[in-house]
């Protein structure tokens, strides 16, 4: 075994991580070789500074920061692909939900027709008869439960009611999480971005949902009140 072959060994014979034959040979060469021996002595070294770095651990707000920065590198193309898509499956369930039984008759079809008309494309449903409920077969996302993080804001000026609201508006996924958000009136400076993304991070979100499925691109809009600056 000459130096070079000896030396892509070097490393696994360190670890334990190479045959017990080329552990032999590799042994046998360091035995006759000062420059392999040192080489293996320098990956020695390496190997204990290394075992002496500590971990860091990662930011509390990394999964966050990730997921919104990740939310903002899409491509201008995919809420119309989002959209396209959306509307497909909503024709489709239209198309699928026309299919009655032929002793139904014209008639109960063109209720059923009129019906999901007035839920998907219209998104108000009609009016309840007593004792009776709607369809709702499309209910927008909605926020469950908001989590008590003071959000930093600016203080309401007098003659000025609305200088102190926060007003953000929040696009969810199909598990209730979200995945990005614009902040529509108030401050938008690093302090209060850091202290939304953990407001929203521990909040809880209920999807959109379409004929009983989750899904997402549903929004939540959020207004803070005459929130303050601390510190």
């Amino acid at each position: 075994m000459n130096c070079s072959e000896a030396a892509r060994r070097l490393a696994g014979y360190l670890d334990g991580a190479i045959p017990l034959k080329d552990h032999a040979i590799v042994r046998e060469h360091l035995d006759s070789c000062r420059e392999c021996r040192d080489l293996l002595e320098s990956y020695r070294r390496l190997s204990v500074s290394v075992a002496k770095v500590e971990r860091v651990a990662p930011p509390a707000d990394l999964a966050m920061r990730i997921r919104v920065q990740a939310a903002h590198s899409v491509s201008p193309w995919a809420g119309v692909r989002r959209s396209w898509s959306r509307a497909f499956l909503g024709f489709q369930d239209i198309f699928d939900r026309l299919a009655v039984p032929a002793t139904g008759g014209i008639l109960t079809a063109l209720v059923v027709f009129v019906l999901i008309v007035q839920n998907v494309l219209i998104g108000v449903p009609m009016g309840a008869v007593a004792n009776d409920l709607p369809l709702n077969l499309v209910q927008p996302a909605r926020l469950e439960s908001l989590a008590p993080f003071p959000v930093p804001g600016v203080v309401a000026t007098e003659g000025h009611p609305d200088s102190g609201v926060l007003v953000l508006q929040a696009t969810l996924n199909a598990q209730g999480e979200v995945v990005s958000y614009d902040i529509l009136s108030g401050p938008n400076d690093a302090a209060v971005k850091h202290q939304i993304d953990q407001v929203l991070l521990f909040s809880r979100f209920r999807p959109e949902i379409s004929f009983g499925r989750p899904t997402g691109g549903g929004q939540v809009l959020l207004s803070f009140s005459e929130v303050r600056v601390h510190g």
